[in-house]
């Protein structure tokens, strides 16, 4: 269920909530790449991605505000067009 989240992430370019296997902490990211096991993102406030394992992810969901409803997205970006 993880990896549906980070790929969610990775094709609309939406931030998702993780917890952190290491600090057991939550953090909003945004997936820039996904490789196998290897899941290289943004974090808020920093410029420069950082790469880590999918193990190091204990839970994924929808980042604040975010219901995840993509067809509003396409919507969205249809009328900006």
């Amino acid at each position: 269920m993880i990896k549906r989240f980070l790929i969610y992430s990775l094709n609309h370019h939406r931030p998702v909530k993780v917890l952190f296997a290491d600090t057991l902490k939550y953090s909003n990211i945004t997936v820039i790449g996904l490789e196998g096991e290897k899941v290289e993102f943004l974090t808020p406030g920093r410029k420069t991605p950082r790469t880590e394992n999918l193990s190091c992810f204990l839970s994924a969901s929808y980042a604040r505000g975010d219901d995840g409803d993509t067809l509003q997205y396409a919507r969205a970006e249809e009328k900006d067009e």
